[in-house]
């Protein structure tokens, strides 16, 4: 599936900051019906919408890509880096391009590792770098990138570590807070609360709520946190709860319950708030894309909620056409390697000194994948269309077409204060918390 500059396509994840990252069960979790539906082909691109570059030079030397992964040992993490490097070799088998190399290099999963394989990539003649996974790794490799004059397609998320060469492929957390707030305005939510877990994601996400919820004409009502651990969430939750039934009792009631949890809390969070009385139908639920996990229609609770996503079609056949290919369903973040070597590959069509300028990175028109149309910023963050899609028990709907969250990828951006957020957190997919 070739990636395009398409104007006209209409088409999460949390972030992964990660110092010490421990990958959950749900990192490896397989997509299921709960995906979405319809049966639309992968994206893909007609040669004749291909960018019109000129036709390669005569004597010019082959691209090389490289991609850094934590490849080594046998835990959650290696298992993932696996599935990406097979994504990526699947993209340039498809492409079938003689004039374009795939150099995949263990990073270690350590800062160490990964300046170590991008010395390596650098001295192999690396055109453009693809990845690393975590933060720590992408900020230890981007020195020696930008030395280099080689730009970095990263998969963490942590937009801290975007920038002076580095774009995010990942998904990134400020678009779809600003997507699901607003679309919950534009149907007459404006009283809203919100529970988040007390971690590295929620200091992340807060004040993008905050800011979103102002920005939409809302009214924030009440604001809690919970510890990610048993029992912890309890009384948040009554906290909450207390907060709903006393803007009720006040004759203002809560229109609407922001929870971006994912995989790993969901499923505890979601019966305590049947068992202290709040009503998904009268307090309308709004998640992250830390929600598109398999199954999430399991928790009757959850039925009828809200959350943003890339349009999940192509998704669908996409991870359809890996199982065939490799024998078992792709994690989530699989899409990225793919569609990033798609994009490198589509690039690889220009003259040598303008395939990976910040020029041709940041075209505004954007390129199309299997998540969609993402275009790139200046300042290296990523800006995607996302839907919005309804939970149901068996699988999801999409009740809002795919269109941009913002109009600039950095009015979306976190805002931190004077200390950033720890670069801790675990990883879940296909929503991870800090890579």
């Amino acid at each position: 599936m070739p990636w395009s500059t398409r104007p006209n396509r209409n088409v999460t994840r949390r972030n992964i900051l990660a110092v010490g990252v421990t990958l959950t069960a749900g990192f490896l979790a397989a997509c299921s019906a709960n995906l979405g539906n319809g049966n639309a082909p992968r994206a893909s691109l007609d040669p004749a919408q291909a960018p019109q570059t000129e036709p390669r030079p005569a004597g010019s030397r082959p691209t090389k890509i490289a991609m850094l992964l934590p490849l080594a040992g046998f835990g959650p993490s290696a298992a993932v880096a696996k599935s990406l490097k097979q994504a990526g070799e699947m993209a340039l088998f498809e492409r079938d391009n003689p004039n374009v190399r795939l150099l995949v290099k263990d990073d270690k999963g350590t800062p160490e590792g990964a300046r170590a394989a991008t010395e390596q990539a650098i001295r192999d003649g690396a055109d453009i770098i693809l990845g690393p996974l975590f933060a720590r790794s992408v900020t230890a490799a981007a020195p020696l990138a930008r030395q280099a004059n080689i730009p970095i397609l990263a998969y963490s998320n942590d937009t801290r570590v975007a920038g002076n060469g580095v774009y995010l492929m990942s998904f990134l957390p400020g678009p779809e807070v600003e997507r699901i707030v607003s679309y919950a305005a534009s149907r007459g939510k404006r009283r809203f609360a919100a529970l988040m877990p007390a971690d590295a994601y929620g200091d992340t996400v807060e004040p993008l709520f905050r800011a979103a919820v102002s920005r939409n004409g809302g009214t924030l009502v009440h604001i809690d946190r919970y510890a990610v651990g048993a029992n912890a969430m309890l009384e948040p939750v009554k906290r909450v709860a207390e907060a709903i039934r006393s803007a009720e009792l006040a004759g203002a009631p809560v229109d609407a319950l922001f929870l971006p949890g994912g995989q790993n809390t969901l499923p505890q969070l979601a019966p305590l708030l049947a068992y202290n009385g709040i009503d998904p139908r009268r307090v309308q639920l709004l998640g992250t894309g830390a929600w598109d996990y398999p199954n999430v229609g399991r928790e009757q609770t959850l039925a009828g909620a809200w959350y943003p996503s890339p349009d999940p079609r192509s998704w669908q056949d996409f991870s359809a056409s890996f199982a065939r290919t490799f024998g078992s369903a792709p994690p989530r973040l699989a899409s990225l390697a793919y569609d990033a070597v798609n994009l490198a590959v589509s690039l690889s069509a220009s003259p040598d000194s303008q395939r990976y300028t910040a020029a041709a990175l940041t075209n505004p028109q954007g390129f199309n994948g299997v998540d969609g149309t993402v275009v790139f910023s200046a300042n290296g963050l990523s800006e995607r269309q996302l839907a919005v899609l309804e939970i149901q028990q068996y699988r999801n709907s999409v009740i809002d077409a795919a269109s941009r969250a913002g109009s600039d990828p950095a009015a979306v951006a976190p805002v931190y204060g004077q200390a950033a957020p720890p670069l801790t957190g675990s990883v879940q997919l296909p929503a991870p918390a800090g890579y």
